[in-house]
């Protein structure tokens, strides 16, 4: 859907220069794309095709791979390897697949007992591909690379169940599209990770049991691991795969990237199908990976992108650019720059630390004390990631960047708001009409906003789209006027419309005596992925805190998963989808 362009044009001029891809690609095509996408959803055309075999041959390669040359790491545990690491020394014959699984499930072993970042480990078909891998030509970049898969893609003979009561003992006889491509690529399946059911809430069992937990936190239920993909980020994070895959509809890549130190990309709607995803909802879900650092989240990114005839959003949308090439850090002599000269937007309030509290009265109650106290405690760690915000937008002023203020589009607020943030509740309830009017206890705990779906009127769905298609516009037209990038607090507004965000750990702090990481998000224009890449790769060219991990567990000290508690209803809508 890409338009033409005359030869001498700006934008043939751009990509001939190497221009990212923002310069290239007329950004008003994908405001199109979104209001057909809007009526495709509303007349059922989509919902049809994404839970079938693919009408075409299923696992295209997709885009090149070039995998960057990387040496072979210090680190004692392959296991601790990032995935870039790990292919190139099976590639180099300096370490073998079977080497490499047997590393990540000898963690699984030990620490997943309190961790709980899987619900399925197929331990013995991990190893069988290992050692098939090792005595057989190299099939691809991700040859004998051990991954973990959220468990709403589809997994052939492996059971597929959303943590949800409806999808128990689903087992599906193909693997979803981002999946098959992963492991046409030569990947290994490692094991499926906890979620919230239905990508609804952080990992929990249907009915509400806390599950997954912080691998920054293991002894404390209470620190979030973060959206949905709770279970991909914190078997990422405590080393127990190379990377993942997550989905995103509400901020479910993002969030749990940010909880635990990853590098997470959420793509531009349509760069990654959707078909064998078990869905949330059609115009907002997103597939993408969860990584190290920006290397792998490229090299994910490639191996997942790419058009599927069985699903028309990933149909006429720009080329993939070479990411891994945006994801390999630029010297300029023999200092780190930026790939590309860019405008980096500050959002107002982004810099702002929040004012401590008023003190409570002389006379005050304990409990009036202790709500001071929380308050007080919040606001510190708020001013922590603002100085941190602060030393970020420094370091990336000397890599080259222009750092710009920006205002918010008009009407920034009440385009953003539940009221018109809810109207995708509908496209949830859609494909599950059979299941509500069977029984909705099958549901659990995710049930009220299916229910809510349900209640929406028409008229209100139909506001919700055109006020989507006013968001989308002013974010084009107003926001990206003044920068090529925006960093942001919130995945939401550029979940609404479909545009691709990154996130990556800028530094750590301190709550109740626990180390936490914390990271920043960046929102870039349509197919902007190569943009966003290129500036996590810098920063991380520069800082080490991609390379931090969580010490191991105390597995020993960790709560039961009985005894963890339920999360109560405030809880689950905090952490989105």
């Amino acid at each position: 859907m890409t338009r033409s362009v005359t030869t001498g044009s700006p934008r043939n001029k751009a990509i001939a220069e190497g221009a990212p891809t923002d310069r290239t690609v007329d950004r008003r095509d994908f405001l199109r794309r979104a209001a057909a996408l809007g009526a495709a959803a509303s007349t059922g055309a989509l919902g049809s095709t994404l839970l079938r075999p693919s009408v075409a041959a299923a696992a295209a390669t997709g885009a090149p791979l070039r995998m960057p040359d990387t040496a072979l790491p210090q680190e004692a545990d392959p296991a601790f390897f990032s995935l870039a690491e790990a292919a190139a020394a099976i590639r180099r014959r300096e370490l073998s697949a079977s080497e490499l699984v047997e590393a990540c499930l000898a963690r699984v072993e030990r620490y997943d007992g309190a961790l709980m970042a899987f619900n399925t480990v197929v331990a013995d078909e991990a190893r069988a591909a290992a050692r098939a891998a090792d005595s057989g030509p190299v099939r691809g970049a991700l040859h004998g690379v051990p991954l973990a898969i959220k468990d709403n893609f589809y997994t052939a003979g492996v059971p597929t169940t959303a943590n949800s009561h409806i999808f128990a003992d689903f087992v599906p006889e193909w693997d979803a599209e981002a999946w098959a491509r992963l492991r046409a690529r030569g990947a290994i399946l490692l094991g499926k990770t906890q979620m919230g059911p239905l990508a609804t809430s952080r990992a929990t069992t249907p009915d509400g049991e806390t599950t997954t937990l912080n691998a920054w936190a293991p002894s404390d239920p209470s620190i979030s691991p973060g959206g949905s993909s709770s279970g991909s980020a914190t078997a990422v994070a405590a080393r127990m795969a190379l990377s993942s895959t997550g989905t995103q509809t509400g901020g479910s890549i993002t969030s749990p990237s940010m909880a635990q130190g990853l590098t997470g990309l959420k793509p531009t709607m349509g760069r990654v199908s959707l078909r064998g995803i078990i869905p949330l909802t059609y115009t907002r879900d997103h597939p993408g990976p969860l990584a190290r650092d920006a290397m792998d989240a490229a090299i994910m990114l490639t191996a997942m992108a790419g058009p599927d005839a069985g699903d028309p959003r990933t149909l006429g949308q720009p080329p993939l650019p070479d990411l891994v090439t945006a994801a390999t850090p630029v010297l300029r002599g023999g200092t780190p720059r930026l790939r590309w000269s860019t405008r980096i937007g500050v959002v107002p309030g982004y810099l702002d630390a929040p004012p401590e509290p008023p003190a409570p009265a002389a006379d005050a109650g304990e409990e009036d004390r202790r709500i001071w106290e929380r308050r007080r405690a919040a606001a510190a760690r708020e001013a922590e990631s603002v100085a941190l915000r602060r030393a970020m937008l420094d370091t990336f002023a000397q890599l080259g960047a222009e750092i710009v203020e920006v205002s918010l589009p008009a009407d920034w607020d009440t385009l953003t708001s539940g009221d018109f943030n809810n109207v995708r509740l509908p496209e949830r309830s859609e494909p599950f009409l059979e299941v509500l009017r069977d029984d909705v206890r099958r549901f659990g705990v995710s049930l009220s906003p299916w229910i809510n779906g349900l209640l929406l009127p028409g008229t209100a769905y139909l506001r919700g789209q055109r006020a989507k298609q006013l968001l989308l516009r002013r974010v084009l037209d107003d926001l990206f006027a003044h920068c090529d990038v925006v960093v942001q607090a919130s995945p939401i507004p550029f979940d609404i419309v479909g545009l691709p965000l990154i996130t990556f750990p800028i530094g750590h702090r301190v709550d109740d005596g626990v180390t936490l990481p914390v990271g920043t998000i960046l929102g870039g224009l349509p197919w902007a992925e190569d943009r966003l890449l290129s500036l996590a790769a810098g920063w991380q060219a520069v800082t080490e805190w991609h390379r931090a991990r969580p010490e191991d567990p105390a597995v020993e000290a960790a709560p039961p998963a009985g005894e963890r508690g339920r999360l109560e209803v405030w809880e689950v809508d905090a952490f989105g989808e």
